[in-house]
């Protein structure tokens, strides 16, 4: 079984729109085209990932609730779905927000920096990681070259405020930087996913990463709708690594950062 820890989904009402404007953000071509729940289980069917950490962004306050009440309602009709809640920095009363979205099943809290237009070490999302360390895990995107707001430095800061904070620095620590990810997360104990990153970076310099880092700090994950699942795993499994290897970078990793257990 293979745990694919980065999907994106969305209603049906939005499920295309959200995908055109996924697109646009990162100027990328889109071949999917459909970001639903099942669309997701549909691009995986027959294949060896059984398992989805899904989850949406707010972009505005008013959206926390509606995306929490719909990627619950998603796991609630699909059991291979684990499901985490979002926040954004001017939502009035986060901590009973928080302590809702536990209540209806959803394991973990994503944040986007980038997207929400917030430095990740604002003093508001600070006030979040307090709640979260030693309760639940986060999946943060980090780096984009064109923002400072998800800077590995910025991580970095975080992960040495809060040690015992379990954390996935999304897109190897730091996507389109990833030379300064390296810099500033290579020491860090926190686990990276390796989404969005295989297209830019080519086999070579993937594996490359995946040995500073740690294989024991990798998870696999596809970034749907942006990436199809299926071919992210085929081009990963293809790298030169032992079979223990790709078991704990596309399952047991990923269990211990779901069960929030910091990376050994």
């Amino acid at each position: 079984m293979v745990i694919d820890v980065h999907c994106h989904i969305y209603p049906d009402a939005i499920k295309e729109r959200a995908v055109q404007s996924v697109g646009r953000f990162y100027s990328i071509p889109m071949d999917v085209t459909d970001g639903s729940g099942e669309a997701l289980i549909a691009a995986c069917e027959g294949s060896p990932i059984q398992r989805h950490v899904v989850h949406s962004v707010a972009l505005a306050a008013h959206q926390v609730t509606s995306i929490n009440d719909f990627i619950a309602a998603q796991c609630a009709v699909h059991p291979q779905f684990t499901g985490f809640f979002t926040m954004h920095q001017d939502f009035e009363n986060p901590e009973e927000e928080i302590e809702r979205a536990l209540a209806l099943g959803l394991v973990g809290l994503k944040l986007h920096p980038d997207s929400q237009q917030v430095n990740m070490d604002d003093s508001r999302l600070m006030a979040l990681y307090e709640m979260a360390e030693g309760r639940f895990p986060i999946i943060m995107h980090c780096g984009d070259y064109r923002y400072d707001f998800s800077h590995p430095r910025r991580m970095q800061k975080i992960l040495r405020r809060f040690p015992k904070l379990v954390v996935d620095a999304a897109h190897f620590g730091g996507w389109s930087v990833f030379d300064l990810a390296v810099e500033y997360l290579e020491n860090e104990n926190c686990y990276m996913d390796m989404s969005s990153a295989q297209a830019f970076l080519g086999p070579r310099r993937t594996a490359e990463l995946v040995r500073i880092h740690g294989t024991d700090r990798i998870l696999f994950g596809s970034d749907f709708p942006m990436w199809h699942p299926v071919e992210e795993l085929e081009t990963f499994r293809a790298l030169p690594f032992s079979e223990e290897e790709f078991e704990a970078m596309t399952r047991t990793n990923a269990e211990r950062f779901l069960a929030n257990q910091l990376p050994r």
